[in-house]
């Protein structure tokens, strides 16, 4: 019998009836997702029900189409009952309309009716999210009666920006659901410190992180990154065998069977300890990951603690000689770049990278921040001001990326601020990085979950037990 797990009745009509108070008037739409095919039609990849249908109608399940009438105060769900023959294949699930009473919607409708029901709406303002996926757009044309490539400049801002406000704060219970999420997380890494060994494949560490989500009844987050090609910043080949003096690289998390995320990397030396130059990066990047811990508070703007962990890379890397010369300007400059690529953290609830299907520019900033387009910060998803009851990672890191430094080198690039004879000392060093997941509280970042061991003696001390 269908039944997946849920919040309170009162937890989806309060979310529902805070959604229609921002919007004030007009008919919202929301598209659940479709059975995806993987190499045949009835091959299909794990589902994945849509986060926003999830936070606001909690129904994990195929097929179905929501719509929220705020004008006439209307709430309904648009699906079916499976029939005899689906449910030899698939067991028999709890009626619609019983799910539908669960999460607090009356009335219920055969998705068959929903483009009839469009249409009646006639001059009612139809507002509807950014669709990711094809048979989505495909839908939304045939619904409204718009072509296809007319779909997304026909999106409501107004709605992503009514549901970001909402989502943005995580209430007691997400709380309580990324904490699950998180320790089933920790429980992964752990497995992957205590097993890893010189001589096995990645794969085969991908196996083990990946059996303990599973084993605790819920998922993977996001396609694991399990790798000693560390200076690859997303890098799913798992074919690559473990050998003495590399580091290894581990990006991963669990989602809860509530289907909130957990996001943590950690880097161990293949062996028992890190050697001297990768315990003078490894510092250093602690010290970043600290300093931002450290400064992430309400209103203060992330893209500010970003900044401040880019000059705390490149103080440390100053001090090995790596870099050079006026650090601030460095920094403002994005030469520090060439060794930190990417954002030092996103915002992380029921998607890893929270929101991200709504787009960057309305989850992470605002009309007045907007994204840079400099060669680094542009990667930063979060910039604006942080806010009591966001969940945010941290997560600085050091890349040496040899096609990169190469290209810098050959046009000569920030050569003021590095030194590219230096560099070559460390061409294949590969990459570091360090991930946790916070809850801003009123007076700063708390860790979220059990802690994992992090400082270069926790790790060292954890890898001399195998």
């Amino acid at each position: 019998m269908y039944m997946n797990e849920i919040f309170s009745t009162a937890t989806y009509k309060k979310r529902r009836s805070r959604l229609k108070e921002i919007m004030g008037s007009g008919v919202l739409l929301f598209l659940g997702n479709e059975e995806s095919s993987s190499n045949f039609k009835d091959n299909w990849y794990p589902f994945r029900q849509d986060s926003c249908f999830l936070y606001f109608f909690g129904l994990n399940m195929p097929s179905l189409v929501a719509i929220i009438d705020i004008d006439n105060d209307l709430e309904i769900i648009f699906g079916d009952d499976l029939t005899t023959v689906e449910s030899i294949w698939q067991g028999t699930h709890t009626p619609l309309s019983d799910l539908a009473e669960a999460v607090g919607v009356e009335k219920v409708m055969s998705k068959t009716d929903i483009a009839q029901f469009l249409t009646s709406l006639k001059d009612k303002s139809i507002h509807f999210l950014p669709p990711y996926r094809p048979e989505n757009t495909q839908k939304l044309a045939s619904w409204i009666k718009k072509p296809w490539d007319e779909i997304p400049s026909l999106v409501s801002v107004d709605f992503i920006k009514a549901i970001v406000s909402l989502r943005s704060i995580k209430s007691k219970e997400e709380i309580e659901e990324l904490t699950k999420a998180v320790n089933i997380s920790v429980r992964m890494h752990q497995k992957l410190m205590s097993e890893a060994k010189a001589g096995m494949k990645e794969y085969e560490l991908l196996g083990m992180v990946t059996g303990e989500a599973l084993a605790a009844g819920g998922s993977l987050s996001f396609p694991p990154i399990i790798t000693i090609e560390g200076q690859i910043l997303h890098y799913h080949n798992y074919s690559n065998t473990l050998t003495e003096g590399k580091m290894l690289l581990g990006d991963f998390g669990a989602e809860s069977s509530m289907h909130y995320a957990g996001d943590i990397t950690r880097t161990i030396p293949v062996g028992d300890r890190f050697s001297d130059s990768q315990r003078e990066i490894y510092q250093i990047v602690l010290d970043a990951y600290q300093g931002a811990v450290e400064a992430a508070k309400p209103g203060v703007k992330f893209i500010d603690v970003h900044l401040l962990a880019c000059r705390k890379l490149a103080e440390g890397l100053k001090g090995l000689g790596v870099m050079r010369g006026d650090l601030d300007e460095a920094v403002e400059k994005g030469a520090h770049a060439l060794f930190f690529q990417c954002g030092l953290g996103h915002m992380m609830g029921m998607d890893v990278h929270d929101m991200e299907d709504l787009g960057e520019e309305y989850v992470g900033y605002t009309d007045e921040l907007q994204k840079s387009d400099q060669f680094g910060l542009k990667s930063l998803r979060l910039g604006k001001a942080l806010e009591k009851g966001f969940v945010i990672t941290i997560e600085p890191g050091i890349y040496f990326i040899p096609q990169l430094i190469d290209q810098w080198q050959a046009e000569n690039l920030h050569s003021e601020y590095i030194d590219y004879e230096v560099v070559a000392k460390y061409w294949d060093f590969g990459g570091i990085r360090i991930e946790d997941g916070f809850l801003i509280t009123e007076t700063g970042a708390q860790l979220i979950g059990d802690p994992l061991p992090i400082t270069l003696k926790e790790v060292e001390e954890w890898r001399g037990k195998i």
